[in-house]
């Protein structure tokens, strides 16, 4: 059974909460905003992932009795919080970019209104799920530009934690990814599931033969066979010998994967296969992706790289107070000062600026009230939950096809620069209108 995802969340959120009930400013209303201060290093932009399943827990974000029971026993917090707790349920409303959705520096990528006790308490889950689902969703996206429409495969479950794996598929996805190995995020998102063999299987068959025999007799001519456990060429001619022209393909898990796959498509050729693809893995990140575009690859199979974000294992964002009510009930401005950690104050509305041609120039942040925009420029901000109900399309397995669609779309917005595997910084300035 899946926990509900109240207690996913740091203690300091309750006692804020408590202290806040104690003060009389927990029921102040409070716009919270996700952003994130830069980029990781060498990267360009950055997609947005994880919307969907974080409105699903919010949606089941509640106080049973276990939870409230926990509470209690360990003195987290007195009477009164958990009182509130157990009548708790989001009532306020979300917006944010969509799923899919590219980023930059201090992008408002979620603003959530509420009363200052149900935006508190949401903190440490909504970043927990934005950072990671992100992060994955990044890394994925440069990998699929590198791939240049050859597909990519989602592989990475041995490499991460059982729920982080399920996140990751469905993140990976949201960028591009075709497929994916693992039967949860298949179950769960829809997600198409892939695989045949690993070593293991032709090392317990007396001979490679045996194995490639017993898969094709399994599994049909039109099987993936493993092709490096051995010697590659004797393999792929053996493989060619039992499952003919329509052996489905061979996959390359080491050693020079450009040059074997170069040779190996010769072989393949010459012994009539010219349909049988190559699939290669072998710790493949959006560098090595890259180096192989030359390559006659068909698809590549991604695993521990994608999984722990190619280098950059979390999207470094943060959830800021940036306005809330005063006694009189009006709107204030508020903001952080510390050094290097500075916030802009006040409600943001996020256009993103497009020359004729319908390339981003620039995202136009207005403070306050929403920026000027001509008829080339994009809204980016969309209301995913209206007085604590979340909208239709943006969970399910179906909110995972919408965010593709808003990856693809928005990726061909970006200049080339923003595109191109060298290593630089993010090339669409966040511009603030101020009141």
């Amino acid at each position: 059974m899946t926990p509900r995802t109240s207690l996913f969340t740091d203690h300091y959120e309750l006692t804020m909460l408590q202290a806040a009930l104690h003060s009389g400013a927990a029921h102040r209303r409070s716009v919270f905003e996700v952003f994130a201060r830069r980029l990781p290093d060498g990267r360009r932009y950055g997609v947005v992932a994880g919307t969907g399943r974080l409105l699903e827990g919010i949606a089941d974000f509640r106080f049973k009795d276990e939870e409230l029971s926990f509470l209690e026993s360990t003195h987290v917090v007195n009477r009164e919080t958990l009182d509130y707790l157990a009548d708790f349920r989001f009532s306020g409303d979300i917006w944010g970019y969509a799923e899919g959705e590219v980023y930059f520096p201090n992008s408002p990528i979620l603003i959530v209104e509420s009363t200052f006790a149900e935006a508190c308490i949401l903190e440490t889950y909504l970043l927990s799920v934005l950072n990671h689902d992100s992060a994955i969703a990044s890394a994925a996206s440069r990998m699929t530009i590198a791939a240049n429409g050859r597909p990519c495969i989602e592989m990475g479950s041995r490499r991460t934690h059982e729920e982080s794996a399920v996140a990751a598929a469905r993140a990976a996805a949201v960028a591009g990814f075709a497929s994916t190995s693992n039967l949860a995020a298949g179950l769960r998102y829809g997600l198409r599931t892939v695989g045949t063999a690993a070593h293991s299987f032709t090392l317990l068959h007396d001979t490679e033969r045996d194995a490639f025999e017993a898969q094709v007799a399994s599994m049909g001519p039109s099987t993936s066979l493993l092709v490096d456990t051995y010697d590659v060429e004797t393999a792929v001619r053996a493989a060619v010998d039992i499952a003919g022209e329509q052996l489905g393909a061979v996959r390359l898990d080491s050693g020079d994967l450009i040059g074997q796959a170069h040779w190996v498509r010769q072989i393949l050729d010459e012994l009539g296969n010219v349909n049988t693809r190559i699939v290669v893995t072998s710790d493949l990140d959006e560098y090595a992706i890259a180096a192989l575009a030359a390559a006659p690859v068909d698809s590549y199979g991604v695993g521990t790289s994608l999984v722990t974000g190619s280098g950059a294992p979390t999207a470094s964002m943060v959830y800021k107070l940036v306005s809330r009510t005063d006694d009189d009930g009006r709107f204030v401005s508020v903001a952080k000062a510390a050094k290097n950690k500075q916030t802009v104050g006040g409600r943001k509305f996020a256009l993103r600026r497009l020359d004729e041609n319908g390339v981003a120039t620039a995202e136009l942040i207005g403070v306050g009230h929403p920026p000027e925009g001509d008829s080339n420029d994009r809204p980016l901000l969309e209301h995913f939950v209206v007085s604590g109900e979340v909208q239709p399309g943006w969970t399910g397995p179906e909110a995972v096809e919408r965010a593709r669609a808003r990856h693809d779309a928005s990726i061909a917005e970006l200049p080339p620069a923003a595109r191109r595997m060298h290593r630089g910084e993010a090339v669409i300035p966040t511009v603030y209108v101020e009141d």
